[in-house]
């Protein structure tokens, strides 16, 4: 069957509503030209092959042999081109903690024997993109010792991404092929062109409203992946299973329930789930447990179509090597469109877009209309514009969008889905100024004066000719024309500098500006002008054509109220930069000293002495005044500094007596390096002043953690984030662990037996125990259940008076409650699954979600979830 798999604009949400069809964020159009680096964890032997199609970049790719080996993709990482190698009989996890990442072009080869899930995803908001995959060899139960065995794409109940697969082929694994019903809690799971086939439990598992199923297939057959499986049948397994949460859309997607009795079911845990079943096929039956819904189309039929999805690989290899592009437009090497669909809307609307890397092209797509005098590309091909009415643009490109900017009624569609515009501007994109000012706006007022920094066209120069200009003015300014440089709010100078073709230029009070005598300077002529602004607004008037601006600072500068574009300067008869720079408030001080950090991540601590005040932060060379990051003594002799991946400048006119570089930045003095081995010279007061600055508290430890697992039986994992800085320490006899991880305020590690313990500032914002130990914040005892998700459930296992050994997981997180020492015999499994023998009393658990599966390897007992009572045959 022919199908044509969207392609997410990688830029946001990939798949929750109307408004989150951005992915990369999904709103990024993940860069698939980037490469996520293998490190740190990774320590697989990778292998550089080369399929044998040849010429696309795609088809190479690198083997990784599983050998247990867990591979961390972090926020905006990409992983791709990847042949991970299941042969060993050992395992790979693909680990994803960070949104607007993605992972495309894995194939996973060979039966797997190992344990856990080859994909798991527990991301903060934004996007993650799973596309172009191959798990369809199969995973036997061998390996694992938990009740389904091992699974293949499990999504994290803190997880708050929203998550889209596309071209996904998973078959044969026993413990879910998509675990996604923890959706119910945070993000969402989008399904675009997949195929499953044989897997356990359930292949798409699925709870929110924003989850969807759309061109899918899924089905059970006899097919025979291999021995091992421990009992647990290849086809037990629902096509589809809702759980609680949303109304979950199925659209153009075919099931068949086979050896299983149910092709989908909807409701768990006797909670109903909701599904719209739009349109698509289905063979067998559904089931509607406590009281769900599933709405069955008219365009639904009873003879599915269970052909593999077009595009979906057919082997590791195929997936590695990346597989077919399918193009969507006008275009063969573009494969994203956006559309702004203004059909019957009588107002313009204007929109803006850019991309990271070009080309951008107006495109036909969807029936739309190419109209050259109302579309703009820019000359490098990154950003575009519009203007639309009662009709239909399409563009295409092939890079990750930064931004977009709609003003109109027209609906904003990113590949066919309706796109989130607060997700933008990006990292990268190059700000408003090119906005708003574009050659359709010249028309609007059926004048050739508006914008006056408008293009190369004689008709829109800017020019004016006074027999033309009475009904021009406004009543608020003598002059045609106004240039204003707003910088309100901005306790950073700004530098300004501009050019008309002829004067004169004068200063206004236009728009409540403020005329400062000293900080603003025109020529002799009376063609340019110049100023410096702080925390305030300046404002000119003139009457001919600009051409030439210079903006050195974070002052907005705007051209007739509206956003001036300053790449178009300088134009055609400017005088070039040599007057610029040279004002009178340049040449307060005589002496200049820099501290040059750029692209150094590493902070520089600095101080430095002069004979004789005041010494003055500077701008100089593009430096940034950071008033939280400098000091200067009240008699103005000293001054000190932080300063990471930026520059510092000073100002002052008498004698350096000491300078105290701590760090990686490079000290400049009046534009030359500074030897520091000079000093301190004659006059210098000494080092008692240096080191003890504001902020340094910011680092110095507040807080002691105490990790306590003396008596415990097992190991113990623990992760905690709090605001400022963390260390190990060796407080109460703690133990300083190499494998310890502490990475911007978050710390992970394990300990068996004995005690872990840091030192923090700022405050604990989060911790999760998983296993039994006591925690202590500051010597007093305290409940880790109060610093991370609410564990709102109780979960009791009462003896019958024989022994029995049990296995209980849930789809959130379960943990020991804090002095309630019942569970102290009982381990806690990856924080969802408590293992432990009981022969007397009860055990006893916190835990949030919903029990997912209960069974006892010896006996049997009594287990409460809250007040009711449960069985393995419940699940």
């Amino acid at each position: 069957m022919a199908r044509d798999p969207a392609v997410l604009d990688d830029g946001e949400s990939s798949g929750t509503n109307s408004e989150s069809a951005d992915y990369g964020d999904n709103n990024t159009l993940l860069d698939r030209r980037s490469y996520l680096k293998l490190a740190g964890a990774t320590t697989a032997a990778a292998t550089a092959v080369t399929a044998a199609s040849g010429a696309a970049s795609a088809a190479d790719y690198d083997v990784i042999r599983a050998q247990g080996q867990t591979i961390n993709i972090g926020s905006g990482e990409t992983f791709e081109n990847k042949l991970i190698d299941l042969t060993t009989g050992s395992s790979v996890l693909l680990m994803v903690n960070g949104a607007n990442s993605t992972i495309r072009n894995v194939g996973f080869k060979g039966l797997h024997r190992g344990d856990g899930f080859m994909i798991s995803i527990n991301a903060g908001r934004g996007d993650v993109l799973v596309e172009n995959v191959y798990l369809g060899d199969g995973s036997t139960k061998e390996g694992a010792d938990f009740v389904h065995g091992p699974g293949a794409v499990f999504m994290h109940r803190n997880n708050s991404a929203d998550v889209t697969f596309r071209r996904c082929n998973v078959q044969g694994w026993p413990n879910n092929a998509f675990y996604c019903s923890n959706t119910a809690h945070g993000g969402s799971a989008r399904f675009e062109y997949c195929f499953g086939k044989n897997n356990g439990v359930s292949t798409y598992r699925v709870a929110s409203g924003s989850d969807a199923i759309i061109g899918c297939v899924a089905y059970n057959d006899n097919t025979d992946y291999g021995q091992g499986y421990g009992g647990y049948g290849e086809t037990n397994g629902r096509p589809v299973w809702v759980w609680n949460g949303g109304a979950v859309t199925i659209r153009d997607s075919n099931f068949s329930d086979g050896p299983y009795p149910y092709a989908l079911v909807a409701g768990a845990n006797n909670s109903p789930g909701r599904a719209n079943f739009e349109s698509g096929g289905y063979s067998g039956n559904i089931r509607r447990g406590a009281g769900s819904t599933v709405t069955v189309g008219s365009a639904v039929s009873s003879d599915p179509d269970l052909s593999i999805p077009d595009g979906v690989p057919t082997s590791a290899e195929a997936a590695a090597s990346g597989g077919e592009q399918r193009t969507r437009g006008d275009h063969e090497n573009l494969q994203h469109t956006y559309e702004f669909v203004a059909e019957g809307e009588s107002e313009p609307t204007d929109y803006y877009f850019e991309v990271e890397e070009g080309p951008i092209e107006p495109s036909s797509y969807n029936g739309a209309t190419i109209e050259p005098e109302y579309t703009w590309v820019n000359d490098d091909g990154t950003r575009a514009a519009g203007r639309v009415v009662d009709g239909r643009h399409a563009w295409e490109f092939d890079s990750p969008l930064v931004d977009v900017t709609v003003d109109g009624p027209a609906t904003p569609l990113v590949n066919d889905r309706q796109s989130n515009l607060d997700r933008y501007p990006r990292s990268g994109a190059a700000g408003d100024d090119w906005k708003g000012d574009m050659p359709w706006h010249a028309t609007d007022s059926g004048s050739s004066d508006e914008p006056v920094d408008g293009g190369s066209d004689a008709s829109n120069d800017g020019t004016t000719d006074d027999a033309d200009t009475d009904d021009s003015t406004d009543g608020e300014r003598e002059f045609e024309h106004t240039y204003e440089f707003v910088a309100e709010g901005e306790s950073e100078p700004t530098d300004y500098y501009f050019e008309v073709e002829e004067g004169p230029i004068e200063p206004s009070t236009y728009n409540g500006a403020t005329v400062e005598e000293p900080r603003m300077w025109i020529s002799d002529d009376g063609t340019r002008a110049a100023g410096r602004v702080a925390d305030g607004r300046h404002a000119w008037e003139f009457d001919s054509l600009l051409v030439d601006v210079t903006v050195d600072g974070p002052a907005e500068p705007l051209v007739d109220d509206r956003p001036s574009n300053l790449d178009r300067y300088p134009q055609s008869g400017a005088t070039g930069d040599g007057w610029k720079g040279d004002m009178p408030w340049h040449n307060s001080l005589e002496h200049t000293y820099e501290f040059v950090a750029e692209g150094e991540s590493e902070p520089t601590d600095y101080y430095f002495e002069v004979e004789e005040g005041p010494i003055e932060p500077s701008t100089y060379n593009g430096a940034t005044v950071e008033e939280s990051r400098m000091w200067v003594s009240d008699d103005g002799t000293r001054a000190a500094g932080r300063i990471v991946d930026g520059r510092h400048a000073w100002e002052f006119d008498s004698l350096l007596v000491d300078v105290t570089v701590d760090g990686p930045a490079e000290p400049l003095v009046d534009d030359r390096p500074s030897y520091l081995g000079r000093y301190p010279l004659s006059g210098a007061t000494g080092d008692g002043w240096k080191g003890d600055m504001p902020w340094h508290a910011d680092n110095d430890p507040e807080h002691t953690l105490l990790i306590d697992g003396v008596g415990i039986i097992g190991e113990t994992s623990y992760d905690f984030r709090v605001s400022g800085d963390a260390e190990p320490t060796n407080y109460q006899g703690a133990s300083i662990n190499d494998d310890t991880s502490i990475v911007d305020g978050r710390v992970s590690g394990s300990l068996r037996g004995w005690r872990d313990a840091f030192e923090f500032s700022g405050d604990l914002e989060s911790l999760t125990i998983n296993g039994s130990a006591r925690v202590y914040l500051d010597d007093e005892r305290v409940d880790p259940n109060e610093y991370g998700e609410e564990l709102d459930h109780v979960l009791t296992i009462v003896s019958n008076g024989s022994p029995a050994s049990y296995e209980v997981s849930v789809d959130g997180r379960i943990a020991a409650i804090a002095g309630d020492d019942s569970s102290e015999a009982a381990s806690i499994r990856d924080g969802r699954t408590a293992v432990g023998a009981i022969d007397a009393g009860y055990h006893r658990f916190r835990y949030s979600g919903s029990v997912t599966d209960l069974a006892f390897d010896e006996g049997t007992a009594f287990v409460y979830a809250d007040q009711d009572r449960i069985t393995p045959d419940d699940y």
